[in-house]
């Protein structure tokens, strides 16, 4: 039997940024739908869930949700690097106990969660505005009509290219990553592994989750590289190269696949009565394609924007314009920036990445966070200039332009 459902707004997408738009949303006294297609929230995982404390008490993620990360550990085929801190600056999310947190915080703020809904299509007005979204739920055919629509969901994009606003995703990383119970683990260390051997267009990494339990995973820059994650992923679990071999034997958990845009900042993000927030706006920081606290933020801030153009009788683009005035004033020169120094470091040799290293081993954990965070405000690169005068005037500032 069809089922037909009428609300305020429409969130596609249970992950970090449609939770996170359904909070502050519902919070803010509109009704809220929560679409979710799995059958529960993150059922499948899809991130390696790198983020950073700074960002995790700002959100109010419980402690029991992370594990801290205060040494951070770089190698290259003949080069090693560790920066370390008496406190922990970043952090890798239990993903699934994170995302379902901020789910449950939507649900206590009176949104409702429909799961096993997949939505496959649009429902547009006269003018062609979306005015809702239709699909597939657990009794069949289920349709939500409603004033605005939030497309969190995802990669995939499924809205606004329902909407024929955006084609597929050209530039974008691939990740494979296992989970794994292993015999050494030094539970504050992370690693991130650079060169041919590891990634031609891209990284390799050991993410602790404390327990013993770690993410080992690869990522590939695509089109840049035909190499299939995967298997470079198993060929290096399978050889035991650089660090992978310090952590002894390896017992396979669960194995996390994902995809996340690297096409920069390249698309609008509102239009009538639709808000596109987190990889479906391209929300990722390139250096290391990490966008977890962008999905939170900016989700927060497109449910807060959603609910007040409700609340005032006007949706359309306008209405809905300072969502992206919010995002871009906040990360769009940073992205820009960091979307310089990836170019260059996807480029680079082995022996290349033996020397970027000795540039990144002169910074202390806090300048190394803002770099890899790509948080290139002026006061950093000012602050840089004045510990590094040497280093930040004639290498950083040369790689934040762009130069070869």
């Amino acid at each position: 039997m069809d089922e037909e459902h009428h609300y305020d707004l429409v969130v596609v997408g249970g992950g970090p940024a449609g939770s996170s738009a359904a909070f502050a949303a519902a919070k803010n006294g509109i009704k809220v739908a929560l679409l979710e297609k799995e059958n529960s929230i993150a059922e499948t995982v899809r991130t390696s869930g790198v983020t950073w404390i700074k960002n995790i008490k700002e959100f109010g993620i419980p402690d029991d949700c992370f594990n801290p990360i205060k040494n951070f550990s770089f190698c290259s085929p003949n080069n090693e690097v560790m920066i370390s801190d008496s406190v922990p600056r970043a952090a890798v999310l239990d993903v699934r106990k994170s995302y379902r947190w901020l789910a449950q915080q939507a649900k206590e703020s009176g949104a409702d969660i429909f799961l096993k809904v997949n939505v496959n299509n649009v429902i547009k007005n006269e003018e062609g505005d979306i005015v809702g979204v239709t699909g597939i739920g657990p009794n069949g055919k289920i349709t939500f009509h409603s004033k605005v629509v939030i497309d969190a969901s995802g990669f995939p994009s499924t809205l606004c290219k329902a909407m024929g606003f955006v084609s597929q995703w050209k530039r974008f990383g691939a990740g494979a990553e296992y989970e794994v119970k292993a015999e050494n683990v030094e539970s504050d260390t992370w690693w991130l592994m650079v060169g041919q051997q590891y990634s031609p267009a891209g990284y390799a990494w050991i993410f602790p989750l404390g327990n013993n339990i770690v993410r080992i995973g690869v990522g590939v820059g695509k089109p840049e590289s035909d190499v299939d994650p995967t298997q470079r992923l198993k060929e290096l679990m399978d050889s035991k190269v650089g660090p992978i071999k310090k952590l002894g034997k390896l017992t396979p958990i669960e194995f996390h696949y994902g995809l996340i845009p690297n096409d920069g900042l390249s698309r609008d993000t509102v239009f009538n009565n639709l808000i596109l927030v987190g990889d479906s706006a391209g929300q990722a920081n390139p250096l290391v394609l990490e966008g977890i606290r962008y999905a939170i933020k900016f989700g927060r801030v497109a449910g807060k924007v959603a609910s007040e153009a409700i609340k005032s009788g006007k949706t359309d683009k306008d209405a809905l314009k300072p969502y992206e005035e919010n995002w871009r004033k906040a990360i769009e020169s940073k992205i820009n920036s960091a979307g310089k120094v990836q170019d260059r470091w996807i480029g680079l040799s082995d022996e290349e990445w033996d020397k970027e290293l000795d540039i990144i081993k002169e910074l202390n954990s806090e300048e190394f966070i803002d770099f890899i965070k790509a948080e290139f405000g002026l006061s950093n690169m000012v602050k840089l200039a004045t510990h590094h005068p040497k280093l930040a005037v004639r290498q950083l500032f040369n790689l934040v332009k762009g130069k070869k």
